[in-house]
């Protein structure tokens, strides 16, 4: 384990959720970049070895004052909040205490009790940033754009992939729930694939307890349909090495009824794939309407067909649209920049 000295560092980045999350991810992704720059670290359960991080029992015991005074406590949940304020107000640390929102709706009382504590604010989005009733400076996630890019051998790629090389395929990402509209991408699917026998379509993504019935709903509504040698449900990539799966398609839909931000529209437009995605994240600000994509309403099953009809049935669409996806993802969305536009809020806060 990467283990620095509490006493040195100016950053702490919690992770306090056992299981694999998107705000999880997003600590795994950046720590080790802003560790570059900052002295920071993370701490929590299950985190991998690699990251730097110190035990959650050094929170306690660390010195009251970093090496620049204050210390920067980036929280991304309410628990993580909270800790920052009993570290700050109960074991009298000196802390900044800073939060990034990525919710869009209104926050509970408590919620908004914990961000008024705060001394800054992010959000991941202006749609985010217009729910918090206080001033925050907008970040938007970004992905790496190395590890998620345009293969060097499509073809090959998908036969390592055991996908059909000469097959138009469409991809559809995330946790197998309503929630994701997975629903909605099987019946667009069930409406398409009958008329285009070159299209194949992949769903993959974890399945919770709570959706295993969904989930086995979906699996028989393609059955039923004949169409599931060319309609499938994969099981979820545990090893997290989910771009080449992105690098192998043609198309991704992103037909969620509502989320947060929503990283997978920017790893595919990063891979020079188009997207056809609902209006809902921070998709709109993602996604270029008829420039690198097609935005069609939530639930807006009819929009989402033709939104995906008209780029299998044009491939010089799909080739321009994915170039301009690719350009706009290096232009706007590298974790680089995340990265630095988050670490010099940290150092404003230090100062």
């Amino acid at each position: 384990m990467t283990s620095p000295d509490p006493a040195r560092l100016d950053v702490l980045a919690p992770n306090f959720k056992r299981r694999f999350s998107g705000v999880t991810s997003t600590v795994l992704r950046l720590v080790p970049l802003q560790a570059r720059e900052i002295a920071i670290a993370s701490c929590g359960p299950r985190l991998p070895d690699d990251l730097p991080q110190i035990r959650m029992r050094q929170l306690l015991s660390m010195s009251r004052s970093g090496p620049s005074g204050a210390r920067v406590w980036h929280a991304r949940r309410n628990t993580e909040m909270l800790a920052g304020l009993a570290l700050k107000v109960l074991l009298r640390k000196r802390l900044k205490l800073l939060f990034t929102s990525a919710a869009q709706r209104r926050h509970t009382p408590y919620t908004r009790w914990l961000i008024r504590q705060m001394d800054a604010v992010i959000a991941t989005s202006a749609r985010s940033a217009s729910w918090l009733e206080r001033e925050a400076e907008v970040i938007h996630h970004g992905i790496d754009t190395t590890s998620f890019a345009p293969p060097a051998d499509r073809d090959a790629l998908r036969r390592d992939l055991g996908l059909d090389p000469g097959a138009v395929i469409v991809g559809c990402f995330g946790r197998v729930r309503a929630q994701k509209g997975t629903d909605l991408f099987v019946e667009a699917m069930l409406r398409v694939l009958p008329d285009r026998p070159a299209v194949h379509a992949i769903i993959m993504g974890g399945v919770t307890t709570d959706q295993e019935r969904f989930a086995t709903d979906l699996e028989a509504r393609i059955a039923a349909s004949g169409l599931g040698d060319r309609l499938r449900i994969l099981p979820d990539d545990t090893g997290f090495s989910i771009a080449p799966w992105f690098q192998a398609l043609d198309l991704y839909v992103a037909p969620q009824r509502w989320e947060g931000f929503g990283l997978t529209p920017l790893e595919a437009m990063a891979c020079e794939v188009p997207v056809v995605a609902t209006r809902v994240g921070a998709f709109e600000e993602l996604v270029s309407d008829a420039e690198t994509g097609v935005l069609v309403d939530p639930e807006d099953l009819s929009g989402l067909v033709a939104g995906i009809e008209r780029y299998l049935d044009d491939a010089d669409r799909r080739k321009a649209h994915g170039a301009a996806a690719r350009a706009r993802a290096l232009d706007k969305f590298r974790i680089e920049d995340e990265a630095a536009a988050i670490t010099a809020i940290y150092r404003r806060l230090l100062a």
